[in-house]
């Protein structure tokens, strides 16, 4: 199949890149620089030059592909309303060019949900809707497509995706524990984040792109819930600092952008996407991953 991928040389898309292409997949990558165009090409996948605003390049790689999969997004946590504008306009400019082809298109989407006291499944419909949402609402307007003649996939990543080499989100809270000299977490600590190793998210990508149903949710979850204060744990461990914990009215002057993040409770099952593609993860935990120096920080 030939698949148009955008965030294609990003954290997740270049692991899915390769388990794509490690399974015959003809792979077209959206490039935003020469250097993320010679990566992709290095690899034997071609390049689209273009960016997430460039609307009709977006939906001319669309509708030359016999599938979408969408990781992109612009992380301006400055602007995160705006970068939700973005991702909306962007989608529905690719779903519309796919409309009737009955071909799949796979987004990237999150957690986060008014779901509390249990896990979030994937039968939990997203409260996020409209333009001014969460994402822009993405989620929840890609499976509008279920009878418009597109076969809309939602991928759900954990807010962690760990490995050697990660950037994300568990990357942040090593270096706030390096600068401030404590490795901390919010509250009482009791909230939780679901994690997967990103070897294990992109081949649940991969399964997902060949067996999972129109308008169904896939869930990248390995873990289901790790609470943030075992995590700041592991982390104050690794680089031998004390774990405290922040107050809740301090944590964005502790944390910054991303104690909006880590006080959310994330968890979910995996249940239901393990018996749909016959998912299994094999990868190594978080604390693994933590304990093995996947976030080392120089100096």
């Amino acid at each position: 199949m030939r698949v148009f991928v955008t965030g294609a040389s990003g954290w997740i898309g270049s692991a899915v890149t390769d388990e794509l292409l490690a399974h015959g997949h003809q792979v077209v990558g959206l490039a935003r620089s020469d250097e993320a165009a010679a990566a992709l090409e290095a690899k034997g996948a071609a390049s689209h030059r273009g960016s997430l605003d460039d609307l009709d390049g977006l939906a001319s790689a669309a509708d030359t592909a016999e599938g979408v999969i969408h990781l992109a997004f612009k992380h301006d946590f400055a602007d995160y309303a705006g970068a939700g504008r973005s991702e909306r306009a962007a989608v529905a400019r690719m779903l519309d060019t796919l409309k009737g082809s009955d071909r799949p298109f796979l987004l990237a989407s999150g957690l986060a949900s008014g779901v509390t006291g249990r896990p979030l499944t994937e039968d939990d419909a997203s409260p996020h809707h409209g333009a001014d949402s969460l994402r822009g609402g993405s989620e929840n307007l890609a499976l509008e497509y279920v009878d418009r003649g597109v076969r809309p996939v939602a991928l759900r990543f954990s807010p962690t995706v760990h490995g050697m080499g990660d950037h994300g989100f568990t990357a942040t809270l090593a270096k706030i524990a390096k600068e401030r000299g404590v490795a901390g977490y919010l509250g009482d600590g009791a909230t939780r984040w679901a994690a997967v190793h990103r070897s294990d998210a992109a081949q649940m990508v991969g399964l997902a792109l060949e067996k999972a149903p129109a308008g169904s949710r896939m869930h990248a979850v390995a873990e289901n819930g790790l609470p943030s204060r075992d995590i700041a744990a592991a982390i104050g461990a690794y680089l031998g600092l004390p774990t405290a914990s922040v107050p809740l009215e301090a944590g964005e002057a502790h944390f910054g952008w991303i104690s909006r993040f880590f006080g959310l409770d994330l968890t979910a099952s995996n249940a239901r996407t393990r018996e749909l593609l016959g998912w299994a993860p094999t990868g190594p935990t978080l604390f693994e991953d933590i304990a093995a120096g996947a976030y080392a920080l120089p100096g």
